[in-house]
């Protein structure tokens, strides 16, 4: 009998990068494919329980294994090892800098492992390397889209941005499927001159050459043209095989609650949110707008107060999900007492007319519910294919990373409208210019107010979760890349890798 194929899975410590890489590691191993996961282990934590689920109650062959995280050595408190739990920058810093140090713990563990293949996250390139040394594959997991890698290559080919009199002039970027403008103001820095990052950037992008290929959380669908596209300027075989979390959900629908019951690994997701789910059942079906900005994005006080003022002024249910400022005694404009007035004592309590999260919230089962007509979201990738895999329109407002090339597919689509963001920020520290109450509310009004315009684009999200769906069953585009990757996989270990 042949040996089980083996995969090592190396997320990186980013929530939104840990838990699509870990849907892949899961899938893998519920294919008949032999799955580690090397991570630290607070990061291991996030998903834990699914693993040992899918262990116990499907007889998966996946494990995790962790390595300490050198927190004495860079300077931080044990058990923050992820950016969530780095509310600013220079921790973050801090955290991206001890996962350089456990480079050559994770190397010498996944020699002694020995693997097929190596899958590892975008911000691991010294993982070709090895792969090139243990002769095996190396694919490198990408969270996100084809069309900002697409953009990426045509902007450092024609640069366009340098062609237009100032930072505000719209510009045509070349090459694209669709045809998608921007402003030198929403592009990252690091495109446009040399920075501290542009180092990392240009590793990852070199080692997506020496690949043997890309995997996307993302399907043909969602962008047209753009797979074809990205293999034909890189060179290399982008696997499109998203949503993932639909895969994942269809596993675990499958899973009988007393499964569930018995794997000890389930809790209850809306415990201590009830009085959410309450508010939210007095409301009127596609009323309320989901206003959250992820876990990581701190903005000034003078912004969240135009947001209040513009949610206060349209008039429309919302629940918002508000985390904690930073506190900072030394500075008088960093307290938290930046609500307006008479916000939550007469908005929220009183009328009712919004309900405030300041903590976690379980974003997926607030966009199923049947009163939601709407998310602001600043446009990450999961967060957006949480909305539209549920049929949820956007309003968008792209902050840094890949947001604005998002908001460009998504208005190109007809799935979203825009508060009119267009500065980039270097990091989850939002130091752009406020948006106005004036925007917001307009762009609040333009999808949550019935019009032409908002129910085209209802229907438009309506019908693109039909197609993600239809894209991950049996026969569908995503679901013919998966099945087409692991078999691609198990062909490199047959052959002893030598197609690496």
């Amino acid at each position: 009998m042949a040996a089980m194929v083996h995969v090592v899975f190396i997320p990186y410590t980013m929530t939104s990068h840990i838990t699509p890489l870990v849907h892949v590691a899961r899938l893998f191993a519920l294919h008949g494919l032999r799955v580690t996961i090397i991570t630290t282990p607070y990061n291991a934590l996030l998903f834990q329980s699914s693993v040992d689920k899918d262990r116990l109650v499907s007889g998966s062959n996946i494990t995790v294994q962790t390595l300490q995280f050198p927190s004495d050595e860079v300077g931080l408190s044990v058990g923050v090892e992820n950016f969530i739990a780095s509310p600013n920058m220079e921790r973050v810093g801090l955290v991206h800098y001890g996962f350089i140090l456990l480079q050559k713990p994770m190397e010498q563990l996944i020699r002694q492992l020995n693997p097929n293949c190596i899958v590892s996250d975008m911000f691991f390139p010294w993982t070709v390397d090895l792969a090139e040394e243990l002769e095996i594959p190396r694919f490198s997991f990408q969270p996100a889209t084809f069309i900002h890698q697409c953009a990426w290559h045509f902007l450092k080919e024609y640069t366009p941005h340098k062609k237009v009199a100032s930072d505000s002039e719209s510009f045509l970027i070349p090459g694209l499927p669709l045809e998608i403008k921007m402003k030198c103001s929403e592009m990252e820095d690091f495109l446009k001159e040399e920075t501290p990052y542009s180092k990392t950037v240009n590793a990852v992008l070199e080692a997506e050459l020496r690949s043997y290929g890309i995997i996307h959380n993302t399907c043909s669908e969602l962008e047209p043209g753009y797979a074809e596209v990205y293999e034909k300027v890189r060179g290399r075989k982008g696997w499109h095989i998203g949503p993932l979390s639909l895969f994942i959900n269809k596993h675990e629908s499958k899973i009988s609650p007393k499964e569930i019951s018995n794997s000890n690994s389930c809790s209850d997701p809306w415990k201590d949110c009830g009085d959410c789910l309450n508010w939210l059942e007095d409301q009127q079906s596609n009323s309320v707008l989901f206003v959250c900005f992820g876990s990581m994005v701190r903005f000034s006080n003078d912004q969240l107060k135009e947001m209040a003022v513009a949610l206060k002024a349209a008039n429309c249910p919302f629940i918002w999900v508000v985390r904690e400022q930073e506190r900072n005694q030394e500075d008088e404009n960093n307290r938290s007492d930046w609500w307006p007035n008479d916000f939550k004592e007469v908005v929220v309590k009183k009328n009712r007319k919004g309900f405030i999260i300041e903590d976690w919230a379980p974003q997926v089962l607030i966009l199923k519910h049947r009163a939601i007509g709407g998310f602001l979201t600043h446009c990450g990738w999961n967060s957006v294919l949480e909305s539209l895999t549920i049929g949820v329109p956007l309003i968008t407002w792209p902050l840094f990373s890949d947001n604005f090339y998002t908001e460009k597919l998504l208005e190109k689509l007809e799935l979203a409208i825009g508060v009119g963001a267009d500065v980039w920020n270097s990091g989850f520290i939002v130091s752009s210019p406020v948006v106005s109450r004036e925007k917001i509310e307009l762009a609040v009004k333009r999808l949550m107010y019935d019009s032409k315009e908002s129910r085209n684009i209802r229907a438009n999200a309506k019908l693109m979760a039909e197609t993600l769906k239809s894209a991950t069953e049996e026969g569908g585009s995503s679901h013919l890349q998966f099945i087409a990757l692991i078999e691609e996989i198990k062909q490199c270990a047959s052959k002893n890798s030598s197609c690496n």
